[in-house]
């Protein structure tokens, strides 16, 4: 736990707190191994080490939350996949009313960590 997501998670609109603390478990199972932090004033998740990327980040905005898989490729491999959502090369736009499904959040996470062991080699 990062005391610093837990502050950004407090300073968040009431109404969108509880979908991103969801969506911080689904990513913190998905990625136990990795460290929590504040990237780009956003919660988010890094590789450990000292060269660790990110994998994953997450905001909440005034009117809606985003996940962002700090990759301008991975979104649109999965266009079909993100039906009924906003997206953009970068992130996908949801609410609390229409969370992200957690397996769509494993879909990118897991795509997300390919391409960065793809880059690795």
């Amino acid at each position: 736990m990062s005391r610093e997501v837990d502050a950004y998670l407090a300073s968040v609109l009431p109404a969108h707190r509880g979908v991103l603390q969801d969506l911080r478990a689904v990513l913190r199972g998905l990625l136990p191994d990795h460290l929590e932090v504040l990237s780009y004033a956003m919660p988010g998740f890094r590789q450990p080490g000292q060269k660790g990327r990110m994998v994953a980040g997450y905001a909440g905005f005034t009117k809606h939350c985003g996940f962002y898989p700090h990759s301008g490729s991975i979104i649109p491999q999965f266009a079909q996949e993100t039906l009924g959502f906003q997206t953009s090369k970068s992130g996908i736009v949801f609410t609390p009313e229409h969370p992200l499904p957690d397996r769509l959040v494993e879909i990118l996470v897991k795509a997300r960590l390919a391409e960065i062991a793809a880059k690795n080699r």
